[in-house]
């Protein structure tokens, strides 16, 4: 048997005015989708509880089948374990945007895609001006970055459970008076991130930035801080050995946690000028080599979160045609497979931020029983029998087939 799963990440979405009161999915020519649905079932799944964050780091560890009341510990360590870091009992990590705060406003959660390179530059100010052996600011990719909190023998760390903090993907447009971080331990991240402030208005990264009409990394983020989390082995639990295709950092991590290896495809951006095709055959290579393979594509989140649903219809629409139809063509040559296509969480072009709530899953191979849908959409899904509350149930259901109505 042989397994795939495709992941538009934050697709689902709300009916919008300028699509006459249809959703993106609904708008989008998916031919491939709609064909894993036809063939086989259409479902619900809720991927992120609602007393925790909605976001991918809830969602995704939901959607492998690890229940995040038990195992979820907070965004930056799963980004750690991508970067192999490993964190001592007494450590922190923390998730360290670089963003652009204009009068109090939150302008652009990513410093305008700021590059590795201008980032890394930051950060190693950040670290020469403000770090010790104890923080230490480690560069990641584009504006997706880390910092790392050594704990020390004998000292007592300075968060806990309770820190709060907002992802400032969470707060667009939004002012940011009241969204720094709150609970044990924020005075540090909010001196951490005022200073950064004035480090960074004449770095020569960010001159060059307004020069060439970009915008500025105007200071650090300090986000979804954790400890590490231990996840029991993919393998262990299914039996199956695993392979995750990514552009970002976040399940890059889940892979290492959960003992997936993990294929790198040049040109693969986590926007929405990703390598769709090199994924999609990066996908097709890897299905000869492993059990169950993954492929996340982070572009219909991104175009959700810029509140531009044209660009999302038409990474859905890439997605489609270069990950979903090579995938499914692919399995077909195998005597048993099945596919499974669903994002992890909302995330609406008119909010344009992660939200809780039902995902639309599309289900097609070999032991799974076909139901009357013509297509993949939110509201084909909400007239399915097929649906899971708690998330982190499905992936036993996919792997066995046994999809209840």
């Amino acid at each position: 048997m042989k397994y795939a799963i495709v992941i538009p990440d934050g697709c689902s979405d709300l009916p919008l005015d300028a699509l006459q009161g249809r959703t993106p999915l609904e708008v989008a020519d998916i031919p491939n989708m709609d064909r894993v649905v036809q063939t086989g079932l259409i479902g619900q799944t809720d991927n992120v509880p609602g007393h925790l964050p909605a976001g991918s780091e809830v969602a995704n560890m939901t959607l492998f089948g690890y229940d995040p009341n038990h195992f979820f510990t907070g965004r930056a360590p799963i980004e750690a374990a991508a970067q192999g870091i490993q964190l001592a009992d007494g450590d922190w990590a923390v998730r360290c945007n670089l963003v652009t705060v204009v009068d109090g406003v939150m302008v652009d959660f990513t410093a305008d895609h700021i590059s590795t390179s201008e980032a890394t530059e930051l950060l190693r100010a950040m670290q020469q001006s403000v770090g010790s052996d104890q923080l230490q600011f480690t560069p990641g990719v584009s504006y997706r970055n880390l910092l790392i909190y050594r704990g020390q023998p004998g000292q007592t760390t300075p968060f806990n459970s309770e820190t709060r903090t907002r992802a400032p993907h969470d707060i667009t447009d939004q002012k940011i008076d009241d969204e720094y971080p709150r609970g044990l331990g924020s005075d540090l991240l909010v001196d951490l991130m005022n200073r950064s402030v004035e480090l960074f208005a004449d770095h020569p990264v960010n001159i060059e930035r307004r020069m060439q009409g970009k915008r500025p990394a105007t200071n650090v983020w300090l986000w979804g801080l954790g400890r590490s989390p231990t996840l029991p082995q993919f393998k262990e639990k299914y039996g199956l050995r695993g392979a995750m295709i990514t552009a970002v950092d976040l399940l890059r991590g889940l892979a290492a946690l959960a003992g997936w290896d993990r294929i790198e495809v040049e040109g693969a951006t986590g926007y929405l000028d990703t390598n769709y095709a090199g994924k999609g055959q990066a996908a097709v290579e890897a299905l000869d080599r492993y059990d169950i393979v993954c492929v996340h594509v982070e572009a219909t989140d991104e175009a959700s979160h810029e509140g531009r649903h044209e660009e999302k219809i038409k990474a859905l629409e890439a997605i489609d045609r270069h990950v979903v139809g090579p995938v499914l063509s692919k399995l077909q040559t195998f005597s048993e497979y099945r596919l499974l296509v669903l994002p992890d969480h909302p995330t609406p072009c008119s909010t344009k931020k992660h939200s809780h709530g039902m995902v639309p899953i599309a289900v097609c191979g070999t032991g799974i029983t076909k139901h009357a849908a013509s297509g993949y959409s939110e509201s084909h899904a909400r007239q399915s029998p097929v649906a899971f509350p708690e998330g982190w149930k499905m992936m036993d259901e996919f792997i066995r087939g046994k999809f209840e109505s």
